[in-house]
């Protein structure tokens, strides 16, 4: 069977991505693996940080599977010079550039897989350019807005979130009947196709303290959340809910289920994080291409250190390379 091919942006050229783009590229993978990104600015961090890689001219006659030591690399050029640990502007575009290109090239077939290493959102904004978050910028490339959902994962550990990067007082809103029924169904869909859980059990979080308390802690648990809750249930599907969210990430809960699904962005990943930061991997469920990344963010003030730790970027990859090789064996069959 063929090999995953795999691409990695370099996230934020001022932050810790492209050293550890460095760092996992002297290991061995089953997979072939491409850097999406400025060369130069790769051979400058490789320079800094004394990471003995060499970066190479991506030829996609010639490259079959990884050589530890060597990164072949898709040449995406910074507009001006990066330097470790100062954000700039005007190399925005580019970070924007390296995902768009790389997801295209997943969604036509020349690659298996993406992992992304951090971007820093506020500066890509503040050049001008809407952007929220890997996640959303996936899902409008890919005409898919309304299907995907944000998991992180962390062990047996599973959280996957309703809403994603929006302020909190927008939260309500965005929870709507329509986009946590098809966020629940695209969730017990991928448990099942990637990760092999035959029935998967899915706990719901409700969104205020309390679930709502029957109304007076707020309306969305009783008219929204919970009968979605009820009609996927009476579907077959085995999903509980809604749970105070205080309660939810008990061991006897999560005991009894394969994935919680929070309401938002900071009611389940600090519990995720607090389990597995540094280890934990970001995937987003519902797109037409894998698409697998760190748990963390830029880290401007270790950037060039050559002390960033790699450990999330690996367990992303090698989730990557695992996810893609079993969709390729199933295309094949």
């Amino acid at each position: 069977m063929a090999i995953p091919r795999i691409l990695i942006t370099t996230g934020e050229p001022a932050g810790i991505g492209p050293e550890l783009c460095l760092d996992i590229a002297r290991l061995e993978w089953p997979a072939l693996l491409v850097a999406v990104g400025d060369p130069e600015l790769l051979g400058q961090r490789a320079a800094l940080t004394g990471s003995p890689v060499e970066i190479d001219e991506f030829d996609s006659a010639a490259e079959a599977i990884h050589r530890p030591g060597h990164l072949p690399c898709i040449t995406v050029p910074l507009a001006t010079e990066s330097f470790p640990g100062r954000l700039d502007q005007a190399n925005s575009a580019q970070v924007v550039e390296c995902i768009r290109l790389a997801a295209n090239e997943c969604m036509a077939g020349s690659f298996n897989g993406l992992v992304t290493a951090p971007v820093h959102k506020g500066i890509i904004n503040d050049a001008g350019i809407r952007f929220s978050g890997h996640t959303e910028m996936l899902a409008e490339l890919s005409g898919h807005t309304s299907n995907v959902v944000m998991m992180l994962l962390a062990g047996d550990l599973r959280v996957a979130l309703a809403t994603t990067h929006l302020p909190l007082r927008e939260v309500p809103d965005a929870i709507t009947t329509e986009k946590l029924e098809n966020s629940l169904r695209v969730l017990h869909r991928d448990l099942h196709s990637l990760f092999d859980i035959r029935d998967p059990r899915i706990l719901v979080c409700g969104l205020n303290p309390h679930a709502g308390e029957g109304g007076h802690l707020g309306s969305e648990d009783g008219e929204i959340i919970a009968p979605v809750v009820s009609r996927l249930r009476e579907e077959g599907l085995a999903i509980r809910g809604p749970l105070p969210a205080d309660t939810a990430f008990t061991q006897e809960q999560l005991g009894q289920c394969d994935a919680v699904m929070a309401m938002y962005h900071d009611q389940g990943l600090p519990v995720l994080k607090h389990v597995g930061f540094g280890q934990a991997v970001n995937i987003s469920l519902g797109l037409p291409l894998i698409r697998t990344s760190v748990d963390h963010g830029t880290a401007l003030d270790m950037a060039g250190t050559g002390k960033a730790d790699s450990g999330s970027l690996q367990a992303a990859l090698g989730l990557a390379i695992e996810l893609a090789g079993k969709r390729m064996k199933e295309t094949e069959t």
